[in-house]
């Protein structure tokens, strides 16, 4: 409960941002849709069509980091807004990379359901181990990898690098990574922002043709504002999960004068000192004129 009322916190303290990521997007997309129709007859249309999908590129990488360090607590060693966002740049190759790999293994699913329903044995191939239970099961490890494990692991090292660079701190998300709310939140987010609106477009389309095309917009509605919705709620909570693991704030040193105390006079103004002025060097008693022979105050 602690952490649900810290993370509303944070979303009412970025409102500003959380209202630009759903208005935000939708520019950015609609910005997106309208470049793929620019002409190409002259050079400047040429040169605008390259530097559009820049500026569209800057935008999402600054809405994105903008809205994780307005969510997070400011702990006075950012870095620039510019080099955060920046940084988002290798973890968006990072996710390239690791859903291509999962886009090759989708196009072996047959080839490997085949293969291994060929070496089970008979009863097996009817059952548990069909071509058809193989590929099911192979699409549902695919799709858990792709929508759960991939943003678990990365987000969070985002988050991160977005606020500090690349000078992160590791056991703060490694803590991160090993929380059970953080990947209960992933598997709640998936579901809500791919799973779910999915099921929007499984029904066979009826009624007129105006009532489709108001049916198709109210999904496609719904679908953007549960992916968009996900997306905050996730980056909210990473914050949230990150503030919760501050490091414990360093002991600070102050030089204090030896006489400084209580007002002369008092008793508790009295500081000891390691060596007793009446016993000290030169002195008759003093440490270096006593004589084992005659011990102090003998009068020899």
């Amino acid at each position: 409960m602690k952490n649900l009322n810290g993370l509303f916190g944070r979303l009412w303290t970025a409102r500003r941002w959380v209202v630009g990521q759903f208005g935000g997007t939708l520019l950015l997309i609609l910005a997106g849709l309208a470049w793929t129709r620019l002409p190409d007859k002259h050079g400047w249309q040429v040169a605008l069509s390259l530097v559009v999908p820049v500026l569209l590129a800057i935008s999402a990488l600054e809405l994105q980091a903008g809205t994780v360090r307005k969510l997070a607590d400011d702990d006075g060693k950012r870095v620039k807004l510019v080099w955060g966002a920046m940084t988002l740049l290798v973890w968006v190759a990072v996710v390239w990379v690791t859903w291509w790999i999962l886009d090759w293994c989708d196009d072996q699913f047959p080839l490997w359901a085949g293969y291994l329903n060929s070496k089970a044995s008979f009863h097996a191939r009817v059952t548990y181990l069909s071509f058809e239970h193989i590929v099911r099961d192979l699409t549902i490890l695919e799709w858990v990898m792709r929508w759960v494990a991939v943003p678990a692991k990365v987000i969070p090292y985002a988050a991160a690098s977005m606020q500090w660079g690349w000078r992160v701190p590791w056991r703060r998300i490694l803590r991160i990574l090993w929380n059970w709310q953080w990947w209960l939140a992933v598997v709640v987010a998936a579901l809500a922002a791919v799973w779910l609106p999915s099921r929007f477009f499984v029904a066979e389309p009826s009624g007129t043709v105006s009532g489709q095309v108001w049916h198709v917009g109210l999904k496609l509605a719904g679908a953007y504002l549960l992916a968009v919705g996900s997306w905050v709620f996730l980056l909210g909570w990473v914050t949230t999960l990150f503030g919760r693991q501050k490091p414990p704030t360093e002991e600070v040193l102050v030089a204090v004068p030896v006489l400084a105390g209580p007002p002369e006079g008092t008793q508790a103004a009295k500081v000891e000192s390691p060596i007793d002025p009446d016993e000290g060097p030169g002195t008759e008693g003093g440490p270096y004129n006593r004589h084992p022979k005659y011990p102090p105050g003998s009068g020899s």
